[in-house]
């Protein structure tokens, strides 16, 4: 996950392999959990669908078996996430929303803001913007309470995204969140997270007819990576430039 975040998806993918096979030698059932919940994240992350979704029921099934009310909410919040990007909002956020009830029954905090936040984006995609405010503010909330800032740069990207998609669509307001969430992965030296936020900005500014602007943005971020350009995140953000040089 921290690979990941740190800007080397194929490394990260690797890492989740590498977890996996390790864990299963071991045979031990909390590692597993652990290295079952790191390969759906990080496969989900990557764009690679398919294998998020089948490390997911894995760890649902595995979860089930050891009555492990935790680690099954996890899946399901995981499964949830594939759900939502692979555009079935309503689906997503059924499943999403039983596993923050599951997760909160078991006093767990953990993963919680970033859940909040994927559960804010399906209400806001699903025309519920109300609960979608309502769900990113407690995320927010969440983190100062909790400290869990490796996700803090995504939760304002997300709070962004919401004002954007809303009916009372405040550009201004949400450029600001874009802004601060660049500003938090920069700090963090997170350069997926960054490129997630300048992709988000470049976009607004294309709408906004500032496609130089958006260019001199986007075009650095992407170009300081190395390796995973089949993930999604890199192929969006390459095909916005492809747009915006076009």
């Amino acid at each position: 996950m921290v690979t990941w975040s740190l800007g080397y998806p194929e490394a990260s993918l690797a890492d989740a392999n590498q977890a996996l096979s390790d864990a299963r030698e071991i045979d031990q059932v909390t590692t597993l959990f652990m290295a079952l919940m790191g390969a759906s994240i990080a496969y989900f992350r990557c764009g690679h669908y398919g294998s998020a979704l089948e490390y997911s029921a894995k760890l649902i099934a595995l979860a089930d078996e050891k009555g492990a009310q935790f680690w099954k909410a996890q899946g399901m919040s995981n499964e949830g996430s594939v759900l939502f990007a692979l555009g079935k909002p309503s689906q997503a956020l059924a499943l999403m929303t039983d596993a923050l009830s599951m997760s909160r029954a078991t006093g767990a905090k953990i993963h919680v803001p970033g859940l909040l936040s994927d559960i804010a984006r399906a209400n806001a995609e699903t025309d519920r913007f109300d609960e979608a405010r309502r769900c990113i503010a407690e995320a927010q909330v969440m983190i100062e309470e909790t400290k869990e800032r490796w996700i803090e740069a995504e939760i304002h990207c997300t709070a962004g995204e919401i004002l954007l998609k809303s009916q009372a669509r405040d550009e201004t307001k949400a450029m600001s969140y874009f802004e601060r969430a660049l500003a938090i992965a920069q700090k963090q030296q997170a350069k997926s997270w960054e490129l997630r936020a300048a992709t988000s900005m470049a976009r607004l500014w294309r709408d906004q007819g500032k496609r130089d602007e958006a260019r001199e943005l986007l075009a650095p971020v992407y170009g300081w990576f190395t390796e995973g350009f089949d993930t999604l995140d890199l192929k969006e953000a390459k095909a916005l430039l492809d747009e915006l040089t076009a």
